[in-house]
């Protein structure tokens, strides 16, 4: 009985860990975002209240994460997707190496949305991210809708669906409701 103790609190511990992970996957919303201003590859500079008005995908991420790569191409597929509809698609990389170590990457992946460069990991602490990648839908109104912890196929019909329902145009019900 001695010798399983240790492995029936390790099952439990980890059993407690997936539990935890599992809720965590995609948190509550409705908070405000934080408002950064960073560079993307060509220098320009990104402020995130300048998208106040379009739905805005914000994934937080790092070459050196093996989840981050994997993601990568759905994330473009999205961005392709719905990039007439008011969808924006920024990513911020979190490399310590800056436009060195994610042009290359970003290249070699052909990537065609904003790749913005926080090297001094200034964002990640503002959002409260634990680990990459993680993602968040911010509304029209500049509040955090969905928090998304871990990589995600964003092009799954779930997600597709989930974004088709967020782009809709206000009805004109709701605009003579206010």
């Amino acid at each position: 009985m001695k010798r399983a103790l240790p492995l029936v609190l390790l099952a439990v511990v980890i059993a407690l860990a997936l539990g935890l992970q599992s809720l965590q996957r995609t948190g509550a919303g409705g908070y405000e975002a934080a408002d950064f201003e960073l560079p993307d590859l060509d220098g320009r500079v990104h402020k995130l209240s300048d998208y106040r008005g379009k739905v805005v995908f914000l994934n937080l991420w790092a070459t050196w994460c093996p989840p981050c790569i994997a993601e990568m191409p759905s994330i473009e597929a999205l961005h392709r997707r719905f990039r007439a509809d008011d969808l924006v698609v920024l990513t911020v990389s979190e490399d310590g190496g800056g436009d060195a170590v994610v042009r290359p990457f970003v290249e070699r992946l052909g990537v065609t949305f904003p790749v913005l460069l926080d090297p001094d990991g200034t964002v990640s602490p503002r959002y409260g991210v634990t680990g990459y990648p993680e993602t968040f839908v911010i509304g029209r109104d500049g509040r955090v809708i969905e928090h998304f912890i871990g990589p995600t196929d964003w092009v799954s019909q779930d997600r597709v669906n989930y974004f088709q329902t967020l782009l809709r145009p206000p009805s004109a019900s709701s605009q003579n409701a206010g």
